[in-house]
């Protein structure tokens, strides 16, 4: 469904994202990890046309992403709270979403109702403008907008980082609800790596903009990702340390 063809982004003489070669399958759940700077949104931006690589190409569906329209009609993404509309209430703003894909107003609060768990009373009539609701709450809001457009492909950009625990997990749910039971190609990034592990069949380990491992998820991947960024010899240090100063 994604192919990335020798793509290369440069920020001020320094290269920022460098892949030769990725193919993403339709149907596929994928997992991007990796630290701050690793490249991660730069990616996600231009597969999604957002910013224009020095080198290199996307393609969605066979056709390159940059210039082209169609592969937005099938493409669903939410990377910050900059995608949304923030002088809208939350109803306004999932409206609009709505009408632009052909949907009427009964059709979309249809959809909202069967996402009541997910917002979990704080989102609808609450006489908020977008731009007074919470990080989380806006995450919350630019995820619902995603599942308005009923989309092929499905692009969130760090959707953990500022929800609550119980929303953390309906939205795990919801994820591989989508993947496996409507077979919509998933592309999640995130800095935790229990959440990504659980939700992506594939893992891709991402470092100063290069992909490097592909990973095909299993009972030790997390293991392996947490042994990869110092989480296994952090918490053996700190053992390390505890004994020494009671011994």
């Amino acid at each position: 469904m994604i192919e990335i063809k020798n793509l290369k982004k440069v920020y001020g003489g320094v290269t920022v994202v460098n892949v030769p070669q990725l193919t993403i399958a339709k149907g596929e759940s994928i997992g991007l990890v990796g630290n701050n700077g690793a490249g991660k949104t730069t990616l996600f931006r231009m597969i999604l046309d957002l910013i224009l690589p020095e080198a290199g190409e996307v393609l969605s569906n066979g056709e390159v992403v940059a210039g082209s329209e169609s592969w937005k009609s099938y493409t669903a993404s939410y990377l910050d709270e900059g995608f949304l509309i923030d002088y809208l209430t939350p109803e306004e703003y999932l409206y609009f979403i709505g009408g632009l894909h052909q949907q009427s107003q009964p059709q979309v609060d249809e959809t909202l109702a069967q996402l009541g768990d997910f917002f979990n009373g704080e989102i609808l009539r609450t006489g908020k403008y977008i731009r007074d609701l919470s990080k989380g709450n806006q995450c919350k809001v630019g995820v619902a907008s995603c599942l308005l457009q009923n989309p092929q492909l499905l692009m969130l950009d760090e959707p953990f980082a500022n929800i609550d625990p119980s929303t953390q997990f309906r939205l795990k749910n919801m994820l591989k609800d989508l993947n496996k039971s409507k077979g919509i190609t998933t592309i999640v990034s995130s800095h935790d790596l229990n959440h990504i592990t659980d939700v992506c069949d594939r893992i891709l380990l991402m470092e100063k903009g290069v992909i490097i491992k592909d990973i095909a998820t299993s009972s030790s991947t997390l293991n392996e990702l947490e042994d990869y960024f110092g989480v296994g010899q952090t918490f053996t240090a700190a053992v390390k340390v505890d004994e020494e100063e009671n011994h």
